[in-house]
């Protein structure tokens, strides 16, 4: 299909594949063993690791899939471990004053680049808005500004957060990937900033200060890269809403003035006049955790690949409990993912080879910030141009059948259309994403391969239950989010009522087999962050997405 052509509706395209038995005994087997207490809370580039893998690894082979590394089973995921000590205050000087902000209360801040010492000296601050970069939508926060020696202040969220629909430049209260903050520190790297600094404010970040203070300080890890991080900033970090507010006073400015101003097309990055430095010592570890790769070659097209993927990994030892339990054993998270990755293996070998190969990604260190995944996309060992799209599993919940889905992020491509689809024949609706502003398409394992242009599903089953309606399903995610996520209490129970999960996963079959089956090439919309990326690619591919 030309890139840029329109998606065909699902059934001119391909018959909706059969729905196979999901094996929920399957599920129950290995989420009851991934969460066990001997395997530790899987935590990665531990002693327990291989235990792991080796357990992942005969469940593929027992499904029926091939390894999927030429020949091997297993993809080394480089990594660095950077923490920071011995943090200075963030001093900022100019003509009237100098300023002194404590680390931890005021601000925080890390390093990417692995140094033993990292020292921000008399670096010239610039206000540049929200920070955003999008040739697509005629939008440049960095416009007339060379960014080198410099330190970017940057507004956390994009320009269209605080509207109460989803219209807008930047899709209204839906966040976009320019209101995350990876995206700001990425963006500030590319201009060559010397550092970069996101001002938090709760309601647009979705979280406190506490939270950002508790993620910023101790061990951080980093895909380990050949220049070991040399092209990024050489620092980034947070700055209290309160802080940057004194700072713009002193250079003369107000930041709620500016902020009103950065909402709108044509603003201009603004030099404050003052200059800011700060410094820390990094102790560095490197290490190396893996990915698991299973594969089943396709029939016809079999250099034509789909993705399924979820993260094996979870926390290890952590805080203890009120019974003295330090073990995160992430039976939710993400146990039911690797078994439903495992149980949709085992039903497309039953159901025999799809036309196009099917590839099984079980990721290591998702909740160190996505890096198992961000490294495959990196050094994808099926090209991504030839890759078609795929499904991330993440958290299946268990609880009764649901009467609808929704598509996490929206309608951002063409996949939409295979989606509403699948749930009209399943006899489910749609509903819209909840908390759209919260930005949760760009947090998941999936969002490595979508910000390279391959269109991912992220789907979630909604709350409002087939038995007890919406508030029976608000009380379970509530209970869970509440008192079991990244908790030692997050474990297998015999008890629990897999009816949700066996939906989840035979929709996750469906949508993959459908993409498998079909001789589609999903794009994103034309508005959409990622279509550029996806028509380049495309358009230099020999074969693939390009026909």
């Amino acid at each position: 299909m030309p890139k840029g052509t329109a998606l065909p509706p699902p059934e001119e395209t391909v018959a909706a594949p059969r729905q196979p038995d999901i094996s929920v005994d399957l599920m129950k087997q290995m989420t009851k063993r991934l969460s066990a207490d001997d395997f530790e809370g899987r935590a990665p580039s531990t002693a327990v690791e291989p235990k792991v893998l080796d357990y992942i690894i005969a469940q593929f082979k027992a499904a029926g899939l091939q390894p999927g590394n030429d020949g091997k089973w297993l993809q080394p995921v480089p990594t660095v471990e950077i923490t920071a000590s011995n943090a200075t205050p963030l001093q900022v000087g100019g003509p009237a004053a100098m300023m002194k902000f404590d680390f931890g209360n005021d601000y925080v801040a890390a390093s990417y680049r692995v140094t033993s010492h990292t020292k921000v000296e008399d670096s010239e601050l610039v206000f540049v808005g929200y920070g955003i970069n999008a040739p697509e939508l005629g939008w440049n926060d960095y416009a007339g500004v060379d960014m080198h020696g410099k330190t970017a202040v940057i507004l956390v969220n994009d320009p269209d957060y605080a509207s109460e629909t989803e219209d807008g430049l930047f899709k209204g209260r839906r966040m976009t990937y320019y209101g995350r903050w990876t995206y700001k520190f990425e963006e500030a790297a590319r201009q060559g900033a010397t550092a970069a600094l996101i001002v938090h404010d709760t309601f647009p970040a979705a979280y406190g200060w506490n939270v950002v203070n508790s993620s910023w300080t101790g061990a951080q890890y980093y895909v380990q890269t050949p220049d070991d991080g040399a092209d990024q900033t050489k620092a980034n970090g947070w700055i209290q809403k309160p802080v940057a507010q004194a700072i713009l006073q002193a250079a003369g400015k107000n930041l709620a003035a500016l902020t009103e101003a950065a909402k709108h097309k044509g603003f201009k990055p603004v030099p404050l006049g003052l200059k800011a430095s700060l410094g820390f010592d990094n102790a560095i570890r490197k290490s190396t955790s893996n990915n698991v790769v299973g594969v089943l070659p396709g029939k016809t097209r079999p250099d034509e690949y789909v993705l399924y993927s979820g993260h094996w990994d979870h926390l290890g030892h952590c805080t203890p409990d009120d019974t003295g339990d330090d073990i995160c054993n992430g039976a939710v998270d993400n146990a039911t993912g690797i078994a439903a990755l495992a149980a949709i293996a085992k039903a497309n070998v039953e159901a025999g080879p799809a036309d196009r190969s099917q590839v099984f990604l079980a990721v290591t260190l998702e909740e160190s910030g996505l890096l198992g995944s961000e490294f495959y996309a990196a050094n994808p060992i099926y090209p991504l141009d030839h890759t078609v799209g795929g499904v991330n599993m993440d958290a299946l919940m268990p609880s009764p059948r649901s009467r609808s889905h929704s598509m996490t992020g929206g309608d951002k491509s063409d996949l939409t259309a295979v989606f509403r689809e699948a749930l009209a024949d399943e006899g489910l609706g749609e509903v819209p994403e909840d908390h759209s502003e919260r930005g949760y398409y760009y947090r998941s394992d999936h969002f490595s391969f979508a910000k390279r242009g391959v269109p991912m599903f992220d789907v979630g089953r909604s709350t409002d239950l087939v038995e007890g309606g919406k508030a029976a399903g608000d009380k379970i995610s509530e209970d869970y989010t509440t008192n079991h996520y990244h908790a030692p209490s997050d474990e297998y129970s015999d008890d629990w009522n897999w009816d949700g999960i066996a939906e989840d996963v035979g929709l996750y079959y469906r949508l993959g087999r459908t993409l498998a089956d079909s001789d589609m090439w999903p794009n994103w919309h034309e508005s959409d962050e990622f279509r550029a990326i996806r028509d380049k690619a495309c358009a230099a591919a020999t074969g693939g997405c390009h026909k």
